[in-house]
């Protein structure tokens, strides 16, 4: 199936239906909300990355103009709220539960990062409330601090909580590791590389808010915020007041971008709940840009070294991995699962591997605590398996291709279960790499590479072949409804909202080509607290997949119940009525669904309104993707001559969204491969990198010619057969160009490299290589 695009609707209707709302300036996120008698929150953070509070005075701050309230850890303390919620509990390798090191609402005694939050002061305006924050005289105890995983782990090293000798947080394993060291033990051969995937910014379009209100007689909270799931929100405010979370409402209309970031609450959103109860007047926090590089959860920040143990004939006998995972300052939501489950899950890869074993370690250092980060891992372990994969083959003379195509686990073998235990429900990676392979011309690549040389230029291709497991989901299913409010429209409603990803047209269109009607006469509603629905936010690329196979299974749901409507309607028995192509027919004769559904209006609910559910677990995408470069020896710099993408998505709604969801996760990529790097201050753990005058954020120019297409595997363990697509694009491109780039440099003798290859650092490598 090509990525064409989709050209059923009409002309005059846009290619995605919010599209016409959000460029004509009607989209409505957080910071465009205003509440009668509003007052504005400014957060006064730690300038020190590693201290004690001595004293946090804040009476000129109170005293100060416009100025209503201070709020610090003490009124955070009195309110008996807790800390922020610190995601699943995980098992270490000694048997005992991971000792979590919750972040707190606001530092207590201790600070332990740059820009974690000390006091909120609110006042009548935005600029009097930052004004007075200057106000807060804070007197600190300057502690030493360490701001990377080797200085952390480092004998002496200062210790951020005296409840983790070491800074270890938590060791996990997976696999057999007696397995693994047998089989490296007859190997013909093996290969290690150890690789960064360097600490990165989230950096959404939208910075983080958010506008609390309290209902004094109902004791009811209404917060607006941008989130990746209202129910996931609600939950986690909920453990940290102790408010029930039928007292909660969260509304977030459009989101401008989340990566993983928005999935749970951060110090903010529980300090404008307590200011707008204690107050009794709605309190409203926007974020500065510095602020989203100082307190948004930062991405990646592993360090992973893979081992692969080869046979005389090339098979793989065994992976193994020995990882360590930046966890921050303080254990937050998702963190944990990143750098352990996540990145074990799929450890084989595409790879048909007897023996798996993997070791992580989680380390906290005085840098801002990271969580999930589009692909939350999946990325990181299909980067290395592959640059792993390419490694052993240089290393030992192999073809790259021929070595991939031994070890791939073939079509007969599904479902396949892994030596850790993950059953793969299907594929056929080897289809998948031939495809990507012929549509980047791979075999006329040594002509192009001749030409590159004969101007003095490097070139280089590479290619990824990756894997990666999508979100199980937290709610027990995902539930929709369709409702009829007498306006010629289906209002679709679910509890999964957008955040960039077109929701409100895959889903319409989903239900548009079940049931036969226009896709404009559809619309879908996020989290309207008006409908008591079940199921999951946005995540590990499972929102259509989810919340699509629940829309498939309504669209048979409504056409059951519409039936007997349809039959009185028509005068003929209802097992003589068909549904086809938007109208029940029966005979000659035959209604629209809309027309019927007008016929019935009066009664609340509406007779044909109902619901439909479905239950989706893991699914497993996967593709090959391929990447060709260019570099500059005179400069560093490098051009991406083509890039060519086929994947495995199970079945496509849109070509469209998705051919513009795996642009966006390519470019995504690409930032981290060329530029993007979270750079810290070895002595101070001060952040370097704090603006976009010092962090580089990829160019839509970086990757110029995306092809894109696919090869399609339907999956079974859902009702649509989708697999997911959202972060593939990032688990394609990291190896993909890294892979292109160290084909590139290895002719000019240099080393495998870590990211980012910024034209400086390339230059100095092939300086130094002469």
């Amino acid at each position: 199936m090509s990525a064409i695009i989709d050209s059923r609707a009409s002309d005059l209707v846009p290619a995605r239906h919010e599209d016409l709302r959000l460029v004509t300036g009607q989209g409505k996120y957080t910071a465009d909300w205003n509440l009668s008698g509003q007052l504005h929150a400014f957060v006064v953070r730690s300038d020190r990355a590693h201290a004690r509070l001595v004293k946090v005075d804040t009476a000129a701050a109170s005293a100060a103009a416009g100025v209503v309230a201070v709020l610090t850890a003490w009124d955070v303390a009195e309110a008996g709220f807790h800390e922020i919620p610190s995601g699943p509990p995980l098992v270490g390798t000694d048997g005992k539960p991971q000792a979590k090191r919750p972040l707190p609402v606001l530092a207590t005694d201790r600070v332990r990062f740059v820009g974690q939050p000390i006091a909120m002061v609110i006042a009548d305006t935005a600029l009097a409330a930052q004004d007075a924050a200057e106000l807060v005289e804070i007197d600190y105890e300057e502690l030493p601090a360490v701001a990377s995983l080797d200085a952390a782990l480092a004998a002496g090293a200062p210790q951020l909580h005296d409840s983790h000798p070491g800074n270890v947080g938590l060791v996990f394993e997976a696999g057999n590791s007696a397995a693994v060291d047998a089989a490296f033990a007859k190997a013909a051969r093996t290969t290690t590389l150890r690789v960064h995937s360097q600490r990165l910014i989230g950096a959404p379009m939208e910075p983080r808010a958010c506008l609390a209100t309290y209902d004094t007689a109902r004791e009811h909270f209404t917060l607006y915020t941008p989130t990746q799931g209202v129910l996931g929100m609600r939950s986690s405010l909920a453990a940290v007041t102790g408010f029930d979370a039928s007292r909660i409402e969260v509304v977030a209309q459009d989101v401008g971008g989340s990566f993983g970031l928005r999935g749970g609450p951060y110090p903010e959103h529980i300090l404008v709940m307590l200011a707008a109860r204690k107050l009794g007047r709605p309190v409203k926090w926007v974020g500065s840009r510095s602020e989203v590089f100082l307190s948004d959860w930062h991405g990646r920040a592993l360090t992973l070294e893979a081992s692969v143990a080869l046979a005389d004939d090339n098979t793989i006998l065994a992976f193994r991995f020995e990882d360590q995972a930046d966890l921050g300052a303080y254990t937050v939501y998702f963190q944990s699962m990143i750098g352990t489950k996540n990145i074990t899950v799929t450890m084989g890869g595409v790879y048909r591997v007897p023996a798996l074993y993997a070791r992580s370690t989680l380390v906290f250092t005085n840098t801002v605590p990271v969580s999930a980060y589009r692909g939350a891992g999946r990325p990181d372990i299909a980067y290395v398996i592959e640059r792993l994969m390419d490694q052993a083959a240089a290393e030992h003379g192999l073809d790259p291709v021929a070595l991939r195509r031994r070890n791939f686990i073939p079509p007969s073998a599904f479902p396949y279960t892994t030596a850790n235990g993950t059953v793969y429900d299907g594929g056929e990676f080897a289809a998948v790499m031939d495809k990507a392979l012929k549509q980047a011309d791979y075999a006329g690549f040594p002509a192009r590479r001749a030409a590159s040389e004969a101007r003095g230029r490097l070139r280089g291709i590479g290619f990824g072949c990756y894997l990666e497991a999508s979100g199980a989901g937290g709610a027990p299913k995902d539930m929709v409804s369709a409702h009829f409010r007498g306006d010629g429209l289906v209002h679709l409603y679910g509890v999964t909202g957008p955040s960039g990803q077109g929701h409100e047209t895959s889903f319409a269109q989903i239900v548009s080509d079940g049931l036969g009607i226009p896709r404009e006469l559809i619309r879908y509603h996020a989290s309207d607290p008006a409908t008591e629905l079940m199921g999951n936010g946005t995540g590990g690329s499972r929102s259509l997949y989810g919340a699509g196979s629940a829309f498939k299974v309504l669209i048979g749901n409504l056409i059951a119940r519409a039936r007997p409507h349809a039959a009185r309607a028509l005068a003929h028995p209802e097992g003589t009525v068909e549904y086809r192509n938007g109208a029940f027919h029966a005979g000659e004769h035959h209604i629209s669904l809309l027309d019927l559904a007008a016929s019935l209006r009066g009664p609340t609910p509406h007779p044909l309104d109902c619901e439909g559910e479905s239950v989706s677990g893991t699914t497993f995408p996967n593709g090959c993707h391929v990447a060709e470069v260019e570099i500059d020896p005179a400069t560093g710099v490098t051009d991406v001559i083509s890039y060519n993408a086929v994947d495995d998505l199970g079945f496509v709604v849109s070509p469209q969204l998705v051919q513009g969801q795996v642009h966006g996760g390519v470019l995504q990529g690409a930032g981290q491969v060329f530029g993007e790097h979270a750079i810290y201050d070895a002595d101070t753990a001060q952040l370097l990198t704090g603006s976009f005058m010092d962090y580089v954020m990829p160019r839509v120019g970086w990757v110029p010619h995306i092809r894109t297409d696919y090869h399609l595997v339907p999956t079974k363990l859902n009702a649509l057969g989708a697999k997911g697509v959202g972060e593939s694009g990032c688990s394609g491109s990291l190896p993909a160009l890294v892979n292109a780039m160290s084909d590139a440099l290895r002719r000019a003798g240099v080393p495998p490299m870590d990211m980012p290859f910024t034209p400086a650092i390339v230059w100095k490598a092939l300086r130094e290589r002469r």
